[in-house]
């Protein structure tokens, strides 16, 4: 990959190429196991084009860091995945799954392009986005081509534009207003990664190893069965449908297809992506009872991703990201 020699990478590209790598690292190790198993076609398919992009990228970032004298993060590898464990998924999860992981995708691409200076770098993370955006209108037009896709809420056309009146935040006391599409759009799409996590969590606390691991899937288990309800409970009052919940989906197998370290560092990303994803709805609510469960979730599924951190750590399963200089200890 071409670049200007003079300029090295800054700490956001660095920031970003070592979290693509462990995150596609684990994307491998998943996708691996699922082509064994899953046997639709059409599913399968999807599968094979999301492990291509994957091991590209993964190729790419190892050498980009070659070049430039950085070291190759440890990540996930072939000692992670048993691609001969029993089905724990049947094939529509695994298609689900994979259309919540494009939306993190996208996600995570657009905000690397965002941080990154140097030109070569603008144009990797560019193909990247470009790539996945692809993947996930296969997968999109997939989903509902099998009937596996829930639509959003449908919501009609007034007679007019109006202006909000005073009571319009109010929900606390008195008669709520309904919610707003902008609302619609953030529970909905909050509700679909709520119910990956609840499904995950569930299948991985079947089949984890470690005790203190299984116990705080469970834990999570139960915090996103109490996020589902509390939007659903908004979605009822203001009769609306909600999508389908995805535990049906998972096997009775107890027999894990990946290593404690990397359920705990999948279960650790999609915590730290409620945070982020939970922010941005709250940040748009205009209904006060709304707004405040946005900030309870967030307060709770904070204090759930700390804890994970510190299992962790005690585990010896978190690799320490790139770090600025310690000044102190050099001049020691």
């Amino acid at each position: 990959m071409d670049h200007d020699l003079n300029t090295i990478l800054t700490s956001t590209e660095i920031a970003a190429l070592w979290a693509q790598f462990m995150n596609d690292s684990m994307s491998i190790c998943f996708s691996k196991y699922a082509l064994e198993i899953i046997l639709d076609q059409e599913i399968k398919e999807i599968y094979k084009i999301a492990l291509g992009l994957s091991e590209s990228h993964v190729l790419s970032i190892k050498q980009i860091l070659t070049t430039e004298k950085f070291p190759i993060p440890i990540g996930f590898t072939e000692q992670d995945v048993n691609i001969k464990a029993p089905r724990l998924f049947l094939d529509s999860f695994f298609l689900n799954y994979m259309l919540i992981m494009s939306y993190h995708g996208m996600t995570g691409y657009a905000v690397s392009l965002q941080v990154s200076c140097r030109a070569d770098m603008r144009r990797y993370y560019t193909d990247c986005l470009n790539e996945t955006i692809a993947l996930y209108n296969a997968i999109m037009d997939l989903a509902l081509a099998k009937g596996l896709y829930t639509r959003p809420p449908y919501i009609y056309s007034p007679e007019f534009p109006e202006l909000a009146e005073k009571t319009f935040m109010t929900g606390w006391l008195g008669k709520r207003r309904p919610l707003t599409a902008i609302e619609i759009s953030n529970i909905t799409f909050n509700m679909n990664k709520t119910y990956l996590s609840k499904a995950i969590s569930m299948a991985f606390a079947q089949v984890a190893h470690d005790k203190k691991l299984r116990m705080y899937l469970q834990r999570g288990l139960e915090l996103s069965t109490k996020v589902t309800e509390a939007f659903n409970n908004f979605f009822m009052e203001s009769n609306l449908n909600f999508p389908i919940s995805w535990e049906s989906m998972v096997t009775n197998s107890t027999t894990s297809p990946f290593s404690d370290k990397l359920i705990m560092f999948h279960t650790a990303f999609l915590s730290s992506a409620a945070v982020g994803f939970y922010g941005a709805g709250q940040a748009v609510c205009m209904r006060r009872d709304l707004s405040a469960q946005y900030l309870k979730l967030i307060g709770e599924q904070l204090l759930y991703s700390e804890d994970g951190a510190e299992l962790m750590l005690e585990k010896g399963w978190f690799e320490k990201p790139p770090m600025a200089e310690d000044r102190d200890r050099l001049m020691e």
